[in-house]
């Protein structure tokens, strides 16, 4: 038997025409190459090779990062028809005259970790062919294992991929605290992170979410991390209340300022207060504590009911619906000042800076 000798009634060749050049096991069985045939081709010295089990490289030579992405997703996807492991039929040339339904690609498995914020677009992320293992994330009670260069991260509850350049991948937040997960660099966390929000991929509470829930908050080295985070995300808000003030013609407020009755007790810290109109306005920026601490929401609470009673508007904003959608934001601002007129005066209070 020679390299070029045909096993099967649809020629070798063929098979590595596709746009990866890769397979699984199954998929060769499908295409009439035995199990027995398959191994032949991936001896040493021969024409094709196992990347990870089950999955085989149409070529010699080393695999591309494009390959190494799909091999792994290759190796952790579910096969909705065997209940094993099997690849995405976008791999697999259709046959002249023969129709194919392809099964939903890669179906329970994405790239997580740095390899996913690689693909979002971290330039602080490592390249992709520095990574000695990928990071694929997959239901808690899949049968894997870690093995060659796919690592094997589990979860109760898969989050939407997004699809980037073709591959399923995880969502900024969950590929971060997956990433965090296995770094112990100080710098590199505080990078990463702050990353995340300067560049505008997430936001500062989606991030801490996703930390607490892999329970990374009682890192030191992660903590400090996400208190630069949340001072990120905070300045960043400020900057888009600035602008939603400016570019939608409201009247400038007061910022950042105390209020307290005369002779009283402290009412607590507003971003933005319109005296004339007794409207406030308040960012919703609270760090990891603060969500964790039912207490300070509790606080945080009584404090809004208080102003309110007292006969002022409390608008609350969130950083991501600054980001969202400032212009409806704006609109909520100017409606609660034009309704001033039509409410009662609000009680006497005293306005300091903060």
């Amino acid at each position: 038997m020679t390299h070029n000798t045909p096993l099967s009634p649809r020629p070798l060749h063929h098979l590595a025409d596709g746009r990866r050049r890769l397979m699984t096991a199954a998929q060769l069985r499908t295409h009439g190459v035995s199990a027995a045939e398959t191994q032949e081709q991936c001896r040493p010295g021969g024409p094709w090779q196992q990347l990870l089990p089950n999955v085989v490289l149409l070529h010699p030579g080393p695999p591309t990062s494009e390959e190494r992405l799909h091999a792994v997703l290759l190796y952790a996807a579910r096969d909705r028809t065997a209940g094993g492991s099997a690849g995405v039929t976008a791999g697999v040339p259709v046959q002249p005259g023969r129709e194919e339904t392809p099964a939903p690609a890669y179906a329970e498995a994405m790239i997580t970790g740095l390899a996913a914020l690689t693909l979002h677009g971290f330039v602080t992320a490592p390249p992709l062919p520095s990574l000695d293992a990928i990071d694929v994330l997959v239901p808690r009670l899949r049968r894997l294992r870690t093995t060659g260069c796919a690592r094997i991260v589990r979860t109760t509850a898969l989050p939407t991929a997004e699809q980037v350049t073709g591959v399923p991948v995880a969502p900024v937040a969950r590929a971060l605290a997956d990433a965090v997960a296995e770094l112990t660099d100080a710098g590199a966390v505080r990078r990463l992170l702050t990353e995340a929000v300067r560049s505008g991929h997430c936001e500062p509470a989606a991030v801490v979410r996703e930390l607490n829930r892999a329970r990374l908050l009682s890192r030191p080295h992660v903590v400090d991390a996400v208190d630069s985070l949340v001072a990120e995300g905070r300045a960043l808000a400020e900057q888009r209340l600035y602008r939603m003030v400016r570019e939608h013609g409201l009247p400038e407020p007061v910022w950042n300022v105390d209020l307290r009755l005369p002779g009283g007790p402290h009412l607590g810290g507003l971003d933005a207060y319109w005296p004339e109109q007794a409207v406030a306005l308040e960012l919703d920026t609270r760090g990891h504590r603060q969500q964790q601490d039912d207490a300070l929401w509790a606080e945080h609470a009584r404090k809004r009911e208080h102003l309110e009673r007292l006969g002022i508007t409390v608008v609350h904003v969130t950083p991501r619906k600054l980001r969202d959608s400032l212009e409806h934001q704006a609109a909520v601002v100017r409606t609660a000042l034009m309704a001033a007129g039509d409410r009662a005066p609000a009680a006497y209070v005293v306005v300091l800076p903060r």
